[in-house]
């Protein structure tokens, strides 16, 4: 019989305030931060997380948030080369985008929210239509990642055929030191500026959008003057035979520090300027008025000229206009207003709406944590002003890797500690409910009573703390090296530690009563030094045996070696790691010892005679930790790699490798009564994986693995540029547009071919119940009408049956259900013999007046797409003529719906127009009611004035 298994699930991820993978939102009470794959909504204010956008499933990480015009959709971009667009009211994907090949580094919406620009590692600029879910055109010309993107609207007389909606130019930065200027309209590069010596990496636009600022990795700002004239006039040639620029070298801005430039943004409603170093500060400029510098500069002549000439009076009546005409620089625009100073090193930045004292500033930080300071308004006075920190969220998470986890013996709280904080949490909820602070923290384990705590530190000291009081009450100066190992012996009455000085030490528990001083109250616990056994090396792992009998210690020179564990004699030795061991567990019966080790393999030992039972290759870098679960032979190992991986001991084979951490698995602890497995990474998060009643076959596992790498190689085939679309493979981009500035958007994934294989599926299915009934019909029209040779209908399609469909209506659904954004490339998989047949169907959906819309966009592109072996094929024409009359029909018919609806609306506009006026104008009260406040002495009276 095959042995199953139960499968292990993500349930929880927690310990993320914000990771440092993209840029955060604020909008002056919410912030949208980034955590790995998620997005989080935190309440600053209260500390609290509002809501979590994670989709199931989705596992690459979070590279760019952006907030749309319409204040409910944000746009998400992520490592993989997706975008998706969420709602922020139900904290669901609204439509997913995808594009492109790597990562997405900035995103951008125009004024209204309906189209959106994505820039990418790819080199490739994409626009997307928000609205009708596709993507419009790619635009390829820079040789690096795109680091910055913005809208500047042309004015209305710019030589365009195009509508006033395309009527935009797209401005964009990349690490290739070009800023380049984009006609939506044309679809081309008009000017392309060599902004910098190094790479762009922020860049900026004003409100008035007619000055641009941009940032290199020298640290330097420039700025640029937009010539507004050039736009309107187009590209004209001046009287010296040279095309106009629209973008002009100005100045550039200096700045106090010279680290490189990573974010530059304008406040929206303020003229206040903002430039983020790659360090701990965010240099803030507030805009003068050219009156404010104009008065400043007299007074600096004004100054100059007392010093000068005390004695002389100033009797030039006529010094203001002397001046008038003196150039203002931009420098003088731009005068430094605070540097905003945060704890730690700033990822990105982002203002908050105007508070009373001020405006807000948010700082995401790459320690894990949220800053939000108060930034004070210009003052006269010569104080130097300094922004104040308002809140800061940073309890929910550690600042540096979590180093190691440890569970309470009842599986409710976890202990978790890292370089410079212990964080108790409770399991249920995942809330923090205890932080205390910590000195590099190596090894943590629960003392029996689950009351105490047990940290060995990097400088070896042994750091006891009471949980209840959240306190550290003792300090052991242990050992001179780091501590890399304790564990507490299965009776409880004892703990033994490892340490880098090669020594292993026993210690015993002992109660003693509390000073009058101490936080706790009652008896506290101590730890007394009972013997020591001396090691050739240092000791990186010790472990006591379940049955209280053995002692394994793993050594420096990749041998374990195993001692009694009363009288300390030697028992047995282990060797045949290349590397040093890691981490060690004995299972619960005391029968295997399994070690992983930095060389990549487990090694699954017998604790009789010391016999090597089985050597895998488990993970890709150097296995961190194992740990048996409880009563079973069935262990758990975590690398460098990012894995979580569960294995069978008995049979030697992988159960399950689970993914989803981002950085290398540091910490594991299994729940003692083997219902979930936590682990703690270098992407600072912890996570559970909880055993779930789903049963688990390991033949089925190999096959959806083999079936996943199938896919991902069918699908890099695809998505390969170098193959025209007549080869079979390719991206849809003919082979000699692969070098064009603007292409079309398409990008194949493993959801768009499973889309396209249904697509085939069903006209297969269609064409096979058309055919059979043309057949049934063609023999019934041969025979008369009371021939006995007439039979009854062949049965119907078991699947149309149940639909209750006909085959044109049944292929119609399964189009429809295909996601807007992924019809395109499903069209794409379809070989052309199906390109025929789902023209024919094209034809009937015309005739019948089904899905218009739907229709019309695939006829488009399948004409566009297909347009050489179309004109090429004499057999399309039976099928290109008659569907040409039934469209032409159906979308006239639209037409008259549309202005007929237009003209409604435009009605009840000018209705609503003129009841509005007529309102303002005219006051409810009728006649009558105004005749009646007179007579009750509202007009002017005769009064007598007694002296």
């Amino acid at each position: 019989m095959v042995q199953s298994y139960l499968r292990h699930g993500p349930t929880q991820a927690f310990g993320l305030v914000c990771s440092s993978s993209s840029n955060s939102v604020y909008d002056g009470k919410l912030a949208y931060v980034p955590a790995l794959e998620d997005v989080l909504v935190w309440d600053v204010k209260k500390g609290q997380m509002l809501a979590m956008w994670h989709e199931t499933g989705h596992r690459a990480e979070v590279t760019c948030i952006i907030r749309s015009p319409k204040k409910d959709q944000f746009a998400v971009g992520y490592a993989d080369g997706s975008i998706r667009l969420w709602s922020s009211s139900s904290s669901s994907v609204i439509t997913t985008f995808n594009g492109h090949k790597k990562a997405v580094s900035a995103l951008a919406f125009d004024e209204e929210g309906a189209r959106l620009v994505s820039g990418s590692q790819d080199t490739d600029l994409i626009v997307w239509d928000v609205v009708a879910e596709a993507g419009l055109y790619r635009f390829r010309g820079h040789r690096d990642q795109i680091t910055a993107i913005k809208f500047i609207p042309a004015t209305g007389d710019i030589p365009s055929t195009s509508t006033a909606l395309a009527s935009m130019m797209l401005l964009t930065t990349s690490k290739d030191t070009f800023m380049k200027l984009w006609d939506l309209s044309t679809q081309h590069c008009i000017q392309t500026v060599v902004a910098h010596r190094s790479d762009i990496w922020a860049m900026d636009v004003n409100t008035q959008r007619n000055i641009i600022f941009t940032g290199s990795g020298e640290g330097e700002v420039k700025a640029w003057k937009v010539n507004t004239e050039a736009i309107s006039k187009g590209l004209a040639v001046s009287d010296t035979g040279e095309i106009n620029k629209i973008i002009l070298p100005i100045a550039t801005l200096p700045l106090s520090s010279k680290h490189r430039v990573s974010q530059i943004s304008f406040h929206p409603t303020q003229p206040i300027l903002a430039v983020q170093s790659q360090d701990r500060s965010v240099e803030l400029f507030r805009m003068r008025t050219e009156e404010e510098v104009r008065k400043k500069q007299l007074r600096r002549k004004k100054r100059a000229k007392e010093k000068k000439d005390k004695q002389q009076n100033d009797t030039e009546n006529d010094e203001p206009e002397k001046h008038e005409d003196e150039q203002i620089g931009l420098v003088d625009l731009f005068t430094p207003h605070v540097i905003v100073r945060a704890s730690k090193k700033i990822r990105s930045y982002d203002f908050g709406n105007g508070s009373k004292d001020g405006i807000q500033l948010m700082t995401a930080l790459s320690s894990n944590c949220i800053e939000v300071y108060a930034v004070p308004p210009p003052s006269k006075s010569k104080d130097l002003l300094e922004a104040s920190r308002m809140y800061s969220v940073d309890l929910p998470g550690h600042r540096n890797d979590v180093r190691t986890l440890c569970l309470s013996s009842d599986d409710q709280l976890l202990a978790s500690a890292s370089n410079d904080s212990l964080k108790i949490w409770n399991m249920k909820t995942t809330a923090c409910i205890r932080t205390m602070n910590c000195n590099q923290a190596i090894c943590s384990t629960f003392l029996p009573g689950d009351r105490h705590i047990v940290i060995g530190t990097k400088t070896g000291e042994l750091l006891i703390y009471d949980v209840a009081s959240s306190s550290l009450i003792e300090t052991v100066k242990a050992h001179t090296g780091t501590i890399w190992s304790l564990h507490v012996r299965a009776d409880g009455l004892a703990l033994v530690t490892g340490s880098a000085d090669k020594d292993v030490k026993f210690w015993e528990m002992e109660h003693k009563a509390a000073a009058e001083d101490s936080t706790q109250s009652g008896r506290l616990l101590s730890l007394v030094h009972l013997r020591t056994l001396k090691m050739t090396d240092d000791v990186l792992s010790v472990r006591y045996s379940p049955d209280n009998k053995y002692l394994a210690v793993a050594l420096l020179d990749s041998t374990v070696k195993v001692f009694y564990q009363d009288t300390l004699k030697f028992y047995l030795s282990l060797y045949g790691h290349k590397l040093p061991v890691l981490g060690m567990d004995i299972s619960s019966d005391s029968k295997l010892i399994v070690t992983c080790s930095a060389d990549k393999n487990v090694k699954i030992w017998g604790m009789d005679f010391g016999d090597c039972h089985k050597s895998i290759f488990a993970h890709e870098e150097s296995v961190m930790q194992v740990l048996f679960e409880m009563d079973s032979h069935y262990f758990w190992t975590v690398g460098k790699d990012k894995m979580l991986k569960y294995w069978d001991g008995d049979k030697f084979e992988q159960i399950q490798r689970l993914e989803g951490h981002h950085g290398e698995v540091w910490a594991l602890a299994l729940s003692h009564y083997g219902k979930f497995v936590v682990t703690g990474s270098h992407d600072k998060s912890i996570r559970v994986w909880e055993k779930l009643d789903d049963p688990l076959f390991l033949e089925e596992e190999r096959e959806k693995e083999l079936e996943a790498l199938y896919e991902n190689g069918t699908v890099e085939a695809l998505n390969r540029a170098d193959l025209a679309i007549s080869s079979g493979v390719g991206d849809g981009i003919p082979e000699s547009s692969t070098t064009a500035e603007a292409t079309g958007v398409s990008k194949q994934t493993s959801e768009t071919l499973m889309a396209g294989e249904r697509i085939m599926e069903a006209i297969n299915l269609a064409d096979g119940e058309r055919k059979s009934f043309r057949e049934y019909e063609e023999a019934m029209a041969r025979l008369s009408a009371d021939d006995a040779m007439r039979l009854q209908p062949p049965p119907r399609n078991p699947v149309l049956a149940a639909y209750d469909l006909k085959p044109e209506a049944y292929v119609l659904m399964v189009v429809e259900k295909v996601q807007s954004t992924a019809l395109h490339d499903a069209l794409l998989a379809l070989p052309f013999a199906k390109v025929i047949s789902l023209m024919e169907y094209l034809n009937i959906w015309a005739e019948k007046n089904w899905n218009i819309i739907l229709v019309s966009r695939i006829i488009f592109f399948l004409l566009k797409t297909h347009h050489h072996q179309i004109v090429a094929n004499r057999i399309m024409r039976t099928s290109l003529i008659p569907l040409r009359k039934h469209l032409r029909s159906a979308l006239q018919r639209q037409k008259e719906v549309i202005g007929y609806n237009l003209a409604a609306l435009q009605y009840l506009r000018r209705r609503d127009q003129a009841e509005r006026v007529a309102h303002f104008f005219e006051d409810e009260a009728s006649a009558e009611q105004i005749r009646l406040q007179i007579s009750d002495g509202k007009k002017r009276k005769r009064v007598n004035l007694v002296s």
